[in-house]
């Protein structure tokens, strides 16, 4: 068996702000088909090292290659062409357009079609559209308005615009926020589920520890903008350095988690 690609290599990231340390020598790897979570309390810099890794901000030193290229300075949209998928916190969609349309829109962009955007969009790659609907569980709601889907379902169109320029690495930025219990694990079963059928490398950042320890492949965790543990997540658990300065008694849920019941 082949030994999966790197898709994603960081060494060395660092970034301060007037004196605080936001990030601090991060150095870590993301290979294809692998989820690895970025954990770490409020302030700890998962944000600003997605925002570094996106680019978005740029780092103070250290390198970043994504998919073989040093991408320190590339601004966010040249990324995005490189096949960085990416989804934020706050859903961002067009309320008024329809969900087939919205997923049409980031088709238009993927495949740099310059005529009349609006005007154009409803009858441009259609059935492409629907295909990312479906897989996504998000078919039968194609000719509905975005304005009145349920939350959880913004979040599953989400997912498919982001899939809509063939991405080869996936960052998500706390891809569970705001949702329902349930909501939470049927949305990272199904992005686990297509990132590995898909071979695509899924970097997230989460607070819901049921969520991480049950999809993640590995475990990063942040702490005062220092990389402080790396591993499985039973590894993680176990760490007492993370138990003590984030998770605590968060770490022991019940026997079902205890034992490595992660999918």
């Amino acid at each position: 068996m082949s030994t999966p690609e790197t898709l994603l290599s960081v060494e060395g990231l660092s970034k301060s702000y007037g004196g605080v340390h936001a990030v601090r020598n991060v150095s870590f790897s993301l290979k294809a088909g692998e989820i690895l979570a970025l954990i770490g309390p409020n302030g700890a810099g998962k944000s600003t090292c997605f925002d570094m890794l996106n680019g978005q901000n740029l780092p103070d030193s250290g390198r970043i290659h994504l998919l073989g290229r040093d991408t320190v300075g590339e601004k966010p949209r040249a990324i995005w062409r490189l096949g960085v998928g990416r989804t934020f916190q706050i859903t961002a969609t067009f309320p008024t357009m329809t969900v087939r349309e919205n997923v049409q829109v980031a088709l238009v962009s993927h495949q740099r079609q310059l005529f009349n955007f609006f005007a154009s969009t409803p009858k441009f790659a259609r059935d492409e559209a629907g295909q990312l609907l479906d897989l996504v569980g998000m078919g039968g709601y194609a000719e509905r308005p975005c304005g009145e889907l349920a939350y959880g379902d913004l979040k599953r169109l989400e997912l498919a615009v982001a899939l809509a320029n063939e991405p080869k690495l996936l960052l998500m930025d706390e891809p569970t926020a705001g949702m329902a219990p349930r909501e939470r694990i049927d949305l990272m079963r199904l992005t686990a589920r297509i990132a590995r059928e898909k071979s695509i490398g899924v970097l997230f950042t989460e607070h819901d520890m049921d969520v991480v320890f049950e999809h993640a492949d590995r475990i990063l965790v942040l702490n005062r903008g220092s990389l402080i543990a790396e591993g499985s997540p039973e590894q993680v658990r176990a760490n007492p350095q993370v138990r003590a300065v984030y998770l605590g008694e968060g770490l022991v849920y019940d026997a079902r988690h205890r034992d490595g019941a992660h999918a």
